[in-house]
């Protein structure tokens, strides 16, 4: 089964979540929904939606209450990119202008922080105090991604294990609680929402771990980005890690992203820092890739693979199980 597949089979439960996200913006009747808007419209995968709804499926599945942690997940999610596109100085997104550049970082702040409340107003109406327990833990914990994130930019002496806990916090958490909560509403006992929160988790962290790879291996016409765009921002990822770790291949890496560091700290012309800086990181990708951070990194997001996979092996074989572990599948295996 592909993924499209899935989104066809959930195509107008999914357009019901669609046109809550647009009125859930739209009602507000504030000037910060125009940028809002702007990002909605660029479109997505709506993943942690479609995880709510097929975690769902495995239960009492009620679109009704569904929608409820299905939606403001997902205007989390958004939030978060636009705090990120702010984070990383970033002009696009999805293809389309990113909301800072199209308006500005003021702008930019106010929007996040407005879709975040139009989140929570939205999940109020659900009165399950459990559910509102386990979002306000994850935020929190998001939260802190944030900081570590920011912490370890350009950080080369950090460990695999900073790295595995600020992907966790960062993208991970969103997946697996839209699996846990979508468990949580269809009234499945704890063992088995608790098994619903370990997939996602798992799944979360190789697809994170794939985002990782397709940044300095995909293909720059479908990814939409140049490659090592991550390390250009100062975001030190697993494949570099592993390369630093690596005595030899160390005293190449290191200076190669010292150099994009100081780049991109500096103000030389656009023109001249593009040019220098796809240098650099052909360069270092050549080093990272011999060195063996590709395949380490592709292994590592194939144990994830696997062990989301197993953390549904106590469900009973269902067409609706065998529809999340081909979701998990498509999304650690992407090219985009």
């Amino acid at each position: 089964m592909e993924l499209h597949e899935i989104y066809q089979e959930m195509r107008d439960d999914m357009l019901l979540i669609e046109k809550e996200l647009y009125q859930a913006i739209e009602r507000s009747n504030s000037s910060l929904a125009e940028p809002a808007l702007h990002l909605l419209k660029a479109g997505g995968k709506r993943l942690r939606p479609l995880f709510v709804l097929l975690s769902g499926c495995l239960g009492n599945y009620r679109l009704e209450h569904l929608k409820l942690v299905a939606v403001p997940l997902e205007l989390i999610h958004m939030a978060t990119l636009v705090h990120d596109d702010i984070i990383d100085d970033a002009d696009l997104r999805r293809g389309q202008p990113t909301v800072r550049a199209k308006w500005d970082n003021q702008i930019a702040l106010y929007t996040g922080d407005f879709i975040l409340a139009q989140a929570l107003q939205y999940i109020s109406q659900l009165k399950e105090a459990r559910v509102h327990q386990i979002l306000s833990q994850a935020l929190v914990q998001m939260g802190l991604g944030e900081i570590y994130q920011l912490r370890d930019f350009f950080n080369v002496n950090q460990h695999l294990r900073q790295y595995l806990q600020r992907i966790k916090r960062k993208t991970a958490l969103l997946i697996s609680v839209s699996c846990q909560l979508g468990g949580q509403v269809s009234q499945l006992p704890a063992h088995a929402v608790q098994k619903l929160y370990l997939f996602g988790y798992y799944a979360g962290m190789a697809f994170q771990i794939t985002d990782d790879l397709l940044d300095l291996i995909g293909d720059r016409k479908t990814t939409g980005k140049p490659h090592g765009s991550d390390v250009r921002q100062g975001n030190i990822t697993l494949p570099l890690i592993y390369a630093l770790n690596q005595s030899e291949s160390r005293s190449q890496v290191l200076p190669l992203i010292r150099q994009i560091q100081e780049i991109t700290s500096s103000s030389p012309s656009r023109a001249e820092s593009a040019h220098q800086l796809d240098h650099l990181t052909r360069r270092l990708i050549q080093i990272v890739k011999e060195a063996g951070g590709i395949q380490y990194a592709e292994t590592l997001a194939n144990r994830y693979l696997i062990k989301a996979k197993n953390a549904l092996s106590s469900f009973p074989p269902s067409r609706e199980r065998e529809r999340l572990i081909h979701v998990a599948d498509a999304i650690a295996r992407r090219q985009y």
